[in-house]
C-alpha cells in the first residue's frame, strides 16, 4: 500500500510513518524519508501516486499567531492536500480534526474543524474516515503551555468521564495513531467518524 502523509512530523503524523508501510511524508520540513515532498501547501507540486491520503495538520492559534493563521493551517492547507491527493488518483482520505468538530459552532477552533470535515466531504472520496480524538497526550517539540498542563491533568480525570463525556478524555498519540494504521487499509466506502472509544477499539485491533 502507498499512502501519502501531510503533518509527517507531528506528534501523531510521526508515529502514523512509522506503522504504515509505504507513507510518503508531505510537508514544509523534511523527515529525510526517500520519495518525499517538502513543499508548502500553498503551492504543492504533484504528488506520487497513492491509494489513501492521511492528514494529521493542525496548529493552535497560540502557536499560529491568529486566527487566521490558524484558519491557513487547519483548513486551508488540509484542503490543499486533499485536492493534490485526488489529483493523484487518491480515493480514501484520513484526518485528524478533534473532538466536538461542528461548523455551526460558536467556538472559533471548533467551528474551524467543523468546516474542514464538511468541506472534504464535498470533495466526494470514495471513503472519508474522520479522527475526533479527545486530547491527544504524548511529547510535543512546540510549546502549548495550556496543553502541557491538560496533559497531567486529563488522565486523573479520565475515570470521571463516562458515557458522552468519555469523548473529551485524553488519548495516547499511539492510539491514534495505531487506529490510523488499521484505518489505512479499509476500502469500504463511505463517511466514518471516530472518536476515543472507537480509536481504542481499532488501535487494540
Amino acid at each position: 500500500m502507498t499512502a501519502l502523509i501531510a503533518g509527517a512530523t507531528g506528534l501523531v503524523g510521526s508515529r502514523v510513518r512509522a506503522l504504515v508501510p509505504g507513507a510518503i511524508p508531505v510537508g514544509r520540513r523534511a523527515t529525510g524519508v526517500a520519495g518525499e515532498v517538502v513543499a508548502d501547501f500553498a503551492a504543492l507540486p504533484p504528488l506520487p501516486a497513492a491509494e489513501v491520503a492521511i492528514c494529521a495538520l493542525g496548529t493552535t492559534i497560540r502557536a499560529a499567531g491568529s486566527e487566521t493563521a490558524f484558519r491557513a493551517v487547519d483548513h486551508d492547507a488540509v484542503l490543499a492536500f486533499a485536492r493534490a491527493a485526488q489529483v493523484a488518483g487518491v480515493s480514501r482520505f484520513i484526518v485528524v480534526t478533534a473532538v466536538g468538530a461542528d461548523p455551526a459552532s460558536r467556538v472559533f477552533y471548533s467551528r474551524v474543524k467543523g468546516e474542514v470535515e464538511r468541506d472534504l466531504a464535498a470533495l466526494g472520496f470514495a471513503r472519508l474516515d474522520i479522527i475526533r480524538p479527545g486530547l491527544i497526550l504524548g511529547p510535543r517539540d512546540d510549546r502549548r503551555p495550556v496543553e502541557a498542563v491538560l496533559q497531567v491533568i486529563v488522565p486523573w480525570l479520565g475515570p470521571l468521564l463516562v458515557g458522552r463525556l468519555a469523548r473529551y478524555g485524553g488519548i495516547p498519540a499511539e492510539v491514534v495513531a495505531g487506529a490510523i494504521a488499521v484505518l489505512a487499509d479499509r476500502v469500504v466506502s463511505g463517511r466514518f467518524v471516530h472518536e476515543n472509544r472507537a480509536l481504542v477499539a481499532l488501535a487494540a485491533a
